[in-house]
């Protein structure tokens, strides 16, 4: 209860002391494990607009039901004219659908920094029990996590569907897996990218353009240049060329090392070999995306 003390002021001054009763939190300290789970959590519903305004949740519910709609299509065409297998292998759909995946990771990778960053909040996550490693990794693991939701989804519904379907089990099921390998690696990719571009500016639409332009144009720029090689007979330099792409990087991997059909022009895709230079490439680009950010918030938060 508040208590009143008068002052030793001169007559006519009203002035009073207040003793607001401030009370110590006596409570457990749940200390930086509990702050990174909820930093992430925090992201991944925001991811989806959950927790905020329904304008928020309009966008990426819409490209939710955009990557998983034609899936559903699909199915239904293979139970009603009983097909052996599905139009489409797990693998490929990703690619297909790459356009859906880059707007997502565009419109996703500001909100989960940019905001942080124009608000200045960055040092009050630090002024807790948290370090500039775990507001990374918390912000990376919940992007891919949201990336791999929207990718794996419609993955789920073509394996469901070609179970419906009596499809062969054993090769649904390997294919399913395959498919869940290539987008695991999508989504760390293209989360960490995003990132890495969203947190250079507070400004989100800034972030949303050069996100959309780096993985937009290095696509076209690569597939191009794939064209011309294929055309000009060099053939071989076709799956070397696709490891300056983020989208050809999966794509490559996914016909290389994952049994996908080949997204390259020409009739030959990349070898096993050349799958595994792939591989490492990705693994490679996803740590170097991770220290980027890494450096970079230890700045931010001097």
């Amino acid at each position: 209860m508040a208590v009143e003390q008068p002052l030793a002021t001169p007559a006519g001054d009203q002035s009073r002391i207040h003793d607001i009763g401030y009370r110590g939190y006596d409570g457990p300290r749940l200390g930086r494990g509990y702050a990174r789970l909820s930093l992430y959590s925090q992201t991944l519903r925001g991811s989806y607009g959950l927790g905020r305004s329904v304008k928020s949740k309009v966008l990426p519910m819409l490209l939710f039901a955009v990557m998983c709609v034609p899936a559903a299509i699909m199915v239904a065409v293979a139970v009603a004219t009983k097909a052996h297998d599905l139009p489409v292998s797990y693998t490929r759909y990703a690619i297909i659908m790459q356009a859906v995946i880059s707007l997502y990771v565009a419109s996703q990778a500001p909100q989960a920094v940019s905001r942080d960053l124009r608000f200045k909040t960055i040092p009050l996550y630090f002024s807790r029990p948290i370090e500039t490693a775990d507001y990374v990794r918390a912000k990376f693991a919940a992007l891919a996590s949201a990336m791999f939701i929207l990718t794996g989804a419609p993955l789920l519904v073509l394996y469901l569907g070609a179970l419906l379907s009596k499809m062969d089990f054993a090769h649904q099921s390997k294919g399913f897996g395959q498919g869940l390998v290539s987008v695991a690696l999508l989504s760390l990719l293209f989360a960490g990218i995003g990132l890495v571009i969203a947190s250079v500016t507070p400004r989100r639409g800034f972030g949303i353009a050069a996100v959309i332009a780096v993985l937009t144009i290095s696509y076209g720029a690569v597939s191009t240049l794939q064209a011309i090689a294929d055309a000009q007979g060099s053939s071989g330099a076709v799956p070397w060329l696709g490891l300056f792409s983020p989208v050809t990087l999966i794509g490559g991997l996914s016909s290389g090392l994952l049994g996908g059909t080949n997204t390259f022009p020409g009739s030959d895709g990349p070898t096993h070999g050349q799958g595994a230079v792939y591989l490492l490439v990705i693994l490679g680009l996803v740590a170097a995306t991770y220290g980027l950010l890494l450096r970079r918030y230890q700045k931010v938060g001097l």
